[in-house]
């Protein structure tokens, strides 16, 4: 008996996910540990490793395949020694094995694909055990052009059922006819605004595959000729790939990632549920450059170089503690109040905006907060934070001053209460000591839930972070 494997939730708020690269195929064995394939999740794409040591059976779901739900059965492992047990001499033999009503012994896959695909399962020999038809047999025997086939060889027009994950999807063609493609082939055409119609398949039964897509040039593909055996009508035309609107420019749809969707999805939420208030301030950053200067040339040995984001995180970090009831987050009619402070802090992945979460920032020191920032920020714009590494915070720091930008207004990560904006250091007038200086002054916004902190406290949190940038040695006792 096989075990299932089912789609696994990779994180507490996973729902479905997208199965985007298989690193196993079946007749492949496995231990527990291995990755057997990647799944992209509303965050990243992270590894899915077996738990079970055995041979994989079957793969359900092929890769590319998106929208499914957790707990669906992607792929069955046969336990190694499961089938060597000989069954009891007087136990009749299962109803499958022999042939059935509909056709010899074969597996619900391969009786799926060969439907689909019109191969007569009647005239293939079984390599599966007991002479068990298998879906590698059917596809072997596409491969040799399609076996011996079924009475019927055009598809009939209803679609095939909506269990049969297995089988190659199909689309219909300008001429009428069905296109064969795998989801992977039929996602990137829809990407690069591909007609289907037009690429030549090089897979099995002239299904069309990834290759065939990526290499495609609409010049090296001819018109095709009009079917004679045409039955009924050609429908209309598909719509050009690049569409443009009565006098706008033309444009291409590209569709959106899972984090991407996460992300228009809770900012919207955002800014319609949480009332937002800014309160902004200007600091002078010269004393903390100059306490970087100086850490930097002592952890020179160590191969520690701080940078100037982590001096803020830390800074925000012990504000946070110094004014703990902005240190907040509401939710429903509660206020939760916390006794730590962790940062999460913006990365800008390919992907899009990612928040990978430095715990312990009020008590941790610099060096520590550098390393373990310089890792997560790393593995997330590799897509491989892992749902620990993202999840939770007290309050976030979002810094673009490495692009040049003064100054901007952040919007709030639910459910936390607040987040710091800073931009870019610039030299302008400053008063110290009562005389007007040149100063390197640095414009920090702080956006911040009016539900859980009122402008007083809001006002004091922006206030202690000031006073520990221009007194930065509070940051390293």
């Amino acid at each position: 008996m096989a075990l299932d494997i089912k789609m696994p939730a990779l994180s507490p708020t996973m729902e479905e996910g997208t199965l985007a690269k298989w690193l196993v195929k079946a007749g492949d064995t496995v231990r527990s540990g291995d990755v057997m394939a990647e799944i992209e999740t509303d965050k990243a794409t992270m590894e899915f490793e077996a738990v079970d040591e055995g041979v994989i059976a079957e793969i359900l779901i092929p890769e590319g395949s998106e929208g499914v739900k957790v707990g669906t059965v992607i792929a069955r492992l046969t336990v190694e020694g499961e089938e060597a047990a000989p069954a009891p001499a007087a136990a009749p033999a299962p109803a499958e094995e022999a042939p059935a009503a509909d056709g010899p012994a074969a597996t619900p896959t391969a009786r799926k694909l060969a439907e689909i695909n019109g191969v007569d399962l009647a005239g293939l020999t079984g390599t599966g055990p007991k002479g068990k038809i298998t879906k590698e047999d059917v596809e072997a025997a596409i491969a040799k052009g399609g076996g011996t086939p079924a009475p019927s060889p055009e598809p009939e027009p209803e679609p095939a059922p909506a269990a049969a994950v297995a089988a190659p999807a199909r689309e219909p063609a300008a001429s009428g006819e069905r296109i064969i493609a795998s989801p992977l082939a039929k996602r990137i055409a829809a990407d690069k605004g591909i007609d289907l119609a037009q690429v030549k398949g090089t897979g099995p039964n002239g299904r069309i595959v990834k290759d065939d897509v990526e290499s495609f040039t609409p010049s090296a593909v001819a018109s095709p000729a009009p079917s004679a055996s045409a039955a009924a009508p050609a429908p209309a035309p598909a719509p050009a790939p690049a569409p443009a609107i009565e006098g706008g420019a033309p444009f291409t749809e590209e569709k959106l990632s899972g984090v991407r969707k996460v992300i228009a999805r809770r900012l919207t939420e955002s800014k319609q549920t949480v009332p937002h208030f800014y309160l902004t301030i200007d600091i002078r950053l010269d004393p903390l450059l100059e306490l970087r200067a100086q850490l930097n040339k002592s952890l020179e040995p160590d191969g520690v170089k701080l940078s100037v984001n982590d001096l803020l995180i830390k800074a925000l970090a012990r504000a946070l503690i110094r004014v703990p009831q902005c240190n907040v987050s509401y939710h429903a009619d509660t206020l939760r109040r916390y006794e730590r402070a962790d940062i999460s802090v913006a990365v800008a992945a390919p992907s899009g905006l990612i928040t990978p979460v430095i715990t312990y920032a009020d008590t941790k020191g610099l060096a520590a907060i550098s390393t373990e920032m310089k890792t997560l920020a790393g593995k997330a714009r590799d897509g491989k934070l892992m749902p620990h590494e993202y999840q939770g915070g007290t309050a976030s720091l979002s810094n673009l001053g490495m692009f040049g930008i003064k100054q901007f207004d952040a919007v709030i990560n639910p459910p936390q209460g607040m987040i710091l904006a800073v931009g870019a250091g610039q030299q302008a007038p400053y008063v110290v000591n009562g005389a007007i200086e040149v100063a390197t002054v640095l414009h920090a916004s702080g956006s911040f839930d009016h539900r859980a902190i009122d402008g007083a406290d809001g006002a004091q949190l922006m206030e202690a972070i000031k006073q520990l940038v221009e007194n930065p040695m509070g940051l390293v006792v």
